[in-house]
């Protein structure tokens, strides 16, 4: 998968595969139920902080969840940074 891979602060990882305006998809090792307000940091910068309300929830074939969700505050600096990853 290409993508900007992330450490969520309750335990699991996850990577954003796409952002556009204020909504990403998400793969995750752990599931989370819509409504909820995840946390996580950008694996290569664990000051990078990204937070997420999520939307919906989908268990995939291979394992993992597919999320869909809403970015909570993120800096404009930082959705550059998470853009550069998007494109390798």
């Amino acid at each position: 998968m290409k993508g900007a891979r992330l450490r969520w602060e309750k335990g699991g990882e996850g990577e954003i595969q796409k952002l556009s305006a204020d909504t990403l998809s998400l793969r995750s090792t752990v599931p989370w139920p819509p409504g909820s307000r995840i946390e996580g940091t950008l694996a290569d910068d664990s000051r990078a902080v990204i937070r997420v309300k999520v939307h919906g929830c989908r268990k995939q074939a291979e394992g993992d969840y597919a999320i869909e969700g809403r970015a909570i505050d993120l800096p404009k600096s930082l959705r550059i940074a998470i853009e550069q990853l998007l494109r390798g």
